[in-house]
């Protein structure tokens, strides 16, 4: 059984920091590419970031592009979300998903929905100004 776990969310307040976590089971994670989502206006979701099986390709939305750099430890199942300079808009339940083939593109981002098929049950973060 697949499970996609994820940790971290909670109250923040802006400028400050958070550190989401998710961990799968139930696949190889060696072979997922894994990526962050959350709603946006005017859009059922938006693809936050993404990065490759290595960990060593990423691809962000300009909305966090430079202030929430993605990490996986494959020996550990767990990709993690760092983010810095946490802004009022980036209030929102935030989901991790896992993508298979290992790769992810631009499209991923642009197009979510379409490429990451394993879902985490997603994350509150709230941002106190």
């Amino acid at each position: 059984q697949v499970q996609v776990v994820e940790s971290g969310g909670g109250l923040v307040q802006a400028g400050g920091s958070l550190r989401l976590s998710c961990t799968v089971s139930g696949l190889n994670f060696g072979d997922l590419a894994m990526g962050w989502v959350r709603p946006a206006p005017g859009k059922e979701r938006e693809g936050v970031s993404c990065i490759y099986w290595t960990g060593r390709e990423t691809w962000y939305s300009d909305s966090v592009k430079g202030r929430a750099p993605l990490s996986r430890d494959n020996a550990k199942a767990t990709m993690y979300l760092q983010m810095d300079d946490v802004k009022p808009e980036d209030a929102a339940t935030s989901y991790c998903a896992a993508a298979t083939g290992g790769s992810c593109y631009l499209t991923h981002i642009q197009a979510p929905s379409r490429f990451f098929y394993y879902w985490a049950q997603g994350t509150q973060v709230t941002v106190s100004s």
